[in-house]
């Protein structure tokens, strides 16, 4: 966990990057006593940042589980959001749909040139997946990767700063998609199984040998 984030902020923080968990599971996390955690949740809830649904778990009683509404989400900063929908619709209005495909198109290009620098062919799938999210991370996308029991990769962003751009041009999806496969080498397979833009609370991507 971020320790400089403010202390009645974790609980988004942990929201935000682990998905629902119950009041038990964050008070655990938050190191305070389930009363603590009740208190800090009732006020996040109170000001529209969380919310809590009761489900039935087998024969026992319903839990509740926590989770970020979509003004909890908006705390973490889309960058320069209001910006770049105003410059992706003038361009739009005045060069067209093939002129902003073709920025993106280049914009995906220097990205590229830019993970080169750190990422090498000669890395193994591993190393290069830590470097990839390493540098993910650092752009704002709360990047980290997992290796599944079968031996595949998950990349997981809990966080897309560019999400406002991303939802009126999916073509930024797209080209990110393109990024990775590239980067990883022709003889990976880059599947996105979660995205943000079809209503997952993350995106991930998992990553095959061939």
């Amino acid at each position: 966990m971020n320790n400089n984030i403010q202390e009645n902020e974790k609980a988004i923080w942990i929201l935000k990057n682990e998905g629902e968990k119950t009041l038990k599971d964050l008070a655990q996390q938050l190191g305070v006593t389930t009363e603590g955690a009740r208190f800090q949740l009732l006020k996040l809830s109170n000001e529209g940042y969380v919310k809590s649904e009761s489900r039935a778990i087998g024969r026992g009683r319903p839990q509740q589980f926590w989770s970020l509404t979509q003004k909890g989400h908006a705390k973490f900063p889309d960058s320069h959001s209001e910006l770049t929908l105003r410059l992706i619709n003038k361009i739009k209005e005045n060069l067209g749909e093939d002129t902003l495909s073709e920025i993106i198109s280049s914009t995906g290009q220097d990205n590229l040139a830019n993970y080169r620098k750190s990422i090498l062919e000669t890395d193994s799938l591993e190393t290069k997946i830590q470097k990839l999210a390493q540098l993910r991370e650092k752009e704002g996308y709360m990047a980290y990767f997992e290796k599944t029991e079968n031996g595949d990769f998950l990349l997981i962003e809990n966080h897309c700063p560019i999400c406002a751009a991303a939802t009126l041009c999916q073509g930024f999806c797209s080209t990110e998609l393109n990024t990775f496969q590239s980067i990883l080498g022709p003889n990976t397979k880059v599947e996105r199984v979660d995205h943000i833009l079809a209503g997952a609370r993350r995106c991930a991507y998992l990553i095959q040998e061939k």
